[in-house]
């Protein structure tokens, strides 16, 4: 598998790999999170969010949770679970979050993929991003690089700390099968 980087070139990916999330990893994922959270920019997670909280969010529920490791450091995480029960336990939802300093080296393709063949492998239909920042505008390009359609916009629907009330995307895709 290769990745295009933001200057249009192709570098292969091989060297990220993901595994199923330890709790030895707990110290890591808490790292790799809080940036996230603080800057209150993509997850609508409140920004004084302690950790032990953040890590029960993070893996609420039936949610697997993997990590990313590029040259066996951990440098990002996933979850993969149920958007909704019942009726709508067909579909998937996941999150996806990237250390800072491993941003561009292709670790959420990676992680989205990992997560689409996860969710086939569990017998999804679907995948549902509930709450996609419209200024997001890296994780939108990737996620509609891997086929998800934008099915909804929520106007103003989050308060961006510097830019105001922006819009939230409902993103989905079908799965084979």
């Amino acid at each position: 598998m290769s990745v295009e980087s933001e200057a249009g070139e192709e570098r292969p990916t091989s060297e990220v790999t993901i595994r199923l999330a330890r709790d030895g990893d707990r110290a890591r994922l808490w790292q790799i999170l809080e940036p996230i959270i603080r800057e209150g920019e993509t997850y609508a997670w409140p920004r004084d969010l302690e950790r032990e909280a953040a890590l029960q969010m993070w893996s609420a529920g039936d949610a697997e949770v993997f990590v990313a490791e590029l040259a066996d450091a951990v440098v990002g995480t996933a979850y993969l679970k149920t958007n909704h029960l019942g009726g709508g336990d067909h579909v998937a939802n996941c999150g996806y979050a990237t250390a800072g300093e491993a941003e561009g080296n292709g670790v959420a393709r990676a992680l989205c993929a990992h997560t689409i063949e996860r969710a086939s492998q569990r017998g999804f239909r679907a995948i549902q991003f509930n709450f996609v920042v419209s200024t997001n505008l890296r994780a939108v390009a990737t996620w509609e690089r891997f086929g998800f359609e934008r099915v909804g916009v929520l106007p103003g629907a989050f308060r961006h700390p510097s830019k105001g009330e922006v819009d939230v995307y409902v993103m989905y895709r079908r799965l084979e099968g």
